[in-house]
């Protein structure tokens, strides 16, 4: 059996490009790509990818929406800096930012992100296997809206 990522990937790929109106209809198209799976762990990926089954236009992904404005502003305001080395990122912020940061993040993350852990001044993001640094920003930058900006460059 494929790594659950590289399953996953194989959904996404499948309704991005097609519809896909039944469960039996996907396992049959993974199956064309060499991907078996059962229809327990079907349903599971599809909670987990966040995708939906809507009449008349078959499976769709309901990609994270900009939470621009109910995001506290103090909040926004409050990262000094992410940094990667996955399957972690460690978001820093000011003394006691961290707590409230990583709340809203657990209210509000998918695919990418497992979870998370707070520290005073520190966001530490648990990422799921087979997501890349870009996979993961994109997600942040919907739920965190000019994150991008406070990525920490690698030093050589």
């Amino acid at each position: 059996m494929r790594p659950t990522h590289t399953r996953q990937q194989a959904i996404l790929e499948i309704i991005g490009q097609e519809a896909v109106f039944s469960q039996d209809e996907l396992l049959e198209k993974l199956s064309l790509r060499g991907i078996s799976a059962t229809q327990a762990t079907l349903s599971r990926d599809l909670k987990a990818l966040n995708i939906q089954k809507i009449p008349g236009e078959g499976y769709v992904c309901k990609k994270p929406q900009p939470v621009r404005s109910s995001i506290p502003t103090s909040l926004a305001g409050s990262i000094v800096s992410i940094e990667f080395s996955l399957p972690l990122a460690v978001i820093k912020t000011p003394v006691g930012f961290a707590p409230a940061l990583a709340s809203y993040l657990d209210r509000h993350i998918s695919a990418p992100i497992m979870g998370t852990i707070a520290g005073d001044d520190a966001v530490f993001l648990a990422i799921r296997a087979g997501y890349t640094q870009h996979q993961t920003l994109d997600v942040l930058e919907h739920i965190l809206p000019g994150i991008r900006a406070r990525l920490e460059p690698i030093e050589d």
